[in-house]
């Protein structure tokens, strides 16, 4: 196969690169590019590293041991804002894919006449015993998305519950086990918990945001500095492979097979392909078809690295007190989010690229979020992180 550079200056820098993803349906387009030859085309050989916690791959991403890898979005900026960890300047390289995670509670709350988000708001209200819920990283769009839902329902998720942190492959059996009462987490994990009976989907992360950022393909800044051929390379693979999966539902069961690999995710067929076509069943006997499920490519608009959309994360994280200070939104935005990297991919993979470098949507709370006015907006909200009382 001959590479699509040039055999000039764009030449990759580094043809072997080794690439960090968790065992997760929306590793798909990593794993496919892989599988489908799709990086040799572009002049690189991607190795892929299958990684067992998201603060795990944090660490090899930071000590170098790896390049880059299928990440939390919010774990980057998390990263770059240094929020338990050192300071480190980071890079998204592109958004991996949008929708598609889960919001999942017990089957004892159902069996409370819990199954909708007002209904847990009243029975924490009766103040009985504090819950537990879980998500996957403290600075990670599980947490932040948990969060939302929450506080759009009246509960304060800092004060009138307990949040722990759950790697995701082991939320269905923690949940089975009677160790917590939901969770927040990727695919196939939340419909594993539907289909072992332990927990029913009480609201997908499109219901909290629709069309919302979802995984990223980020790396630190250093490599990208020293590795911007290889890294064009790497996003054009990667659009290509997220095109070619949500070409079809063929396509999309075909990768189904693939990540049911234990080299991959190691879940079953039937875990992985039902959520991953948009088939739906929350346990509870309703069933639907997701118009907006769990996309890779959706004409380039699920790849794009919005700068608003790590915006969103940033406001997040002050709005609960994981930043001290005010941040500078946008100029953390604009350094983090290599919108001019991807623009040259994009070009080079033939997928069209938005011109804004902003975009608008309205949460399930009504609020409306443009990435105009992130100040305002990150003060905007009735329930986050209380200043202590002097007494």
């Amino acid at each position: 196969m001959t590479p699509a550079f040039a055999a000039g200056s764009d030449r990759p820098e580094k043809t072997a690169i080794k690439v960090g993803f968790m065992p997760l349906t929306d590793c798909a387009s990593l794993v496919m590019a892989s599988v489908l030859g799709l990086d040799e085309k572009y002049g690189i050989k991607l190795v892929l590293s299958r990684e067992h916690s998201w603060s795990g791959m944090r660490d090899r991403l930071l000590k170098g041991e790896l390049d880059a890898a299928h990440v939390l979005y919010g774990l980057v900026y998390g990263v770059e804002m240094g929020i338990g960890c050192a300071a480190t300047p980071m890079a998204v390289l592109m958004n991996l894919s949008r929708n598609g995670q889960a919001i999942t509670l017990s089957k004892s709350l159902a069996g409370q006449g819990v199954t909708s988000l007002e209904a847990l708001a009243a029975l924490v209200r009766k103040g009985n015993r504090r819950f537990t819920f879980a998500h996957t990283f403290p600075t990670g769009n599980h947490a932040m998305f948990l969060s939302y839902w929450l506080a759009a329902g009246g509960i304060d998720p800092l004060r009138d519950v307990q949040l722990v942190t759950v790697p995701p492959g082991q939320m269905a059996t923690n949940l089975a086990a009677g160790h917590m009462d939901g969770f927040c987490a990727g695919e196939p994990w939340s419909g594993a918990a539907v289909r072992d009976g332990s927990g029913f989907t009480v609201a997908t992360s499109q219901d909290v945001w629709p069309d919302h950022p979802g995984k990223a393909l980020g790396t630190s800044a250093a490599f990208a500095d020293a590795n911007p051929h290889a890294c064009r390379s790497l996003i054009a693979a990667v659009l290509e492979a997220g095109r070619w999966i949500d070409d079809s539902d063929e396509h999309r069961f075909a990768a189904a097979e693939v990540l049911s690999s234990p080299a991959y995710v190691g879940a079953g067929l039937r875990e992985i392909a039902a959520r991953l076509q948009g088939e739906y069943d929350n346990g509870l006997g309703r069933h639907w078809s997701d118009p907006d499920p769990l996309q890779f490519h959706a004409g380039g608009e699920a790849n794009f690295p919005y700068l608003s959309d790590g915006m969103w994360f940033l406001t997040q994280h002050r709005r609960w007190g994981l930043l001290r200070e005010e941040p500078d939104y946008h100029a953390v935005a604009s350094r983090v989010n290599r919108v001019g990297l991807y623009r040259e991919a994009a070009l080079l993979a033939g997928v069209p690229a938005p011109s804004n470098l902003l975009r608008s949507a309205v949460l399930m709370d009504g609020k409306a979020w443009n990435g105009r006015d992130p100040h305002h907006y990150a003060g905007s909200f009735a329930i986050h992180k209380r200043a202590p009382v002097n007494t």
